[in-house]
């Protein structure tokens, strides 16, 4: 009996003996996982900081490329339009200076010419400047006169033409139709109708035509002017 009372007790020890170390070992493993929790919460922090750091970072390189890109993008601009707006200094020079070798008058009756004139490949140009009174046909003593001073140019042929005018000292002049040659020839014809001959010449005083002045190109003005005679 007393056998069987030790066997029993001594079953139970190991029993309590088992239960304890199983005991243990589950607090043991609960503190490991616990922990693990732990580190596995604390990397994933640190990585997402991490990661949003690389970001900042890559934004701010993104953003500060995009500006230089910018910057350099607006002084090429800038350095583009400065080229296209720049101006030979030698050519503005050469287009001041010109005509300093001759006058305002001379410049003006080659411009009139190259642009009025019937004939541009002329052998010269003759240049009479009359006076206001004088007859519109010098040989005709029953002419009209100009009423002002005027400008006539003429070639030394006539397929060259003729251009008779005043200036308005703005860059416009007044044009008289002042024929090449009077009546179709010279002499007049007998039967000729001088009222309608008086009729002509009033109708060439009354209606001149205004025309701007145009500047012409340099080189061509320069030539007319080298064949121009003065009266």
């Amino acid at each position: 009996m007393k056998k069987q009372v030790k066997l029993f007790y001594c079953h139970m020890s190991l029993l309590l003996f088992i239960l304890f170390l199983a005991g243990c070992s589950d607090n043991t493993n609960a503190k490991l996982n616990a922990n693990a929790g732990e580190n596995d919460v604390t990397l994933s922090t640190e990585e997402t900081t991490e990661v949003e750091e690389d970001n900042q970072v890559n934004e701010a390189s993104s953003s500060s490329t995009s500006e230089d890109t910018s910057q350099e993008d607006a002084k090429e601009s800038s350095s583009e339009e400065s080229k296209s707006g720049e101006s030979n200094p030698a050519d503005e020079s050469e287009e001041n200076h010109a005509f300093d070798d001759y006058s305002s008058k001379e410049i003006e009756y080659a411009r009139v010419w190259s642009q009025l004139g019937a004939n541009q490949e002329i052998d010269e140009l003759n240049v009479q400047l009359i006076s206001a009174g004088s007859p519109l046909n010098p040989d005709d003593e029953n002419s009209l006169t100009y009423p002002e001073d005027v400008v006539q140019l003429r070639g030394s042929r006539i397929v060259d033409g003729i251009v008779t005018y005043s200036g308005n000292g703005n860059g416009t002049i007044n044009v008289y139709n002042v024929p090449m040659r009077w009546y179709g020839g010279f002499p007049p014809p007998e039967d000729i109708d001088k009222e309608e001959i008086q009729k002509e010449m009033e109708d060439i005083i009354t209606n001149t035509k205004l025309v701007n002045v145009d500047t012409g190109n340099n080189e061509e003005i320069i030539e007319i002017i080298n064949k121009m005679n003065s009266q």
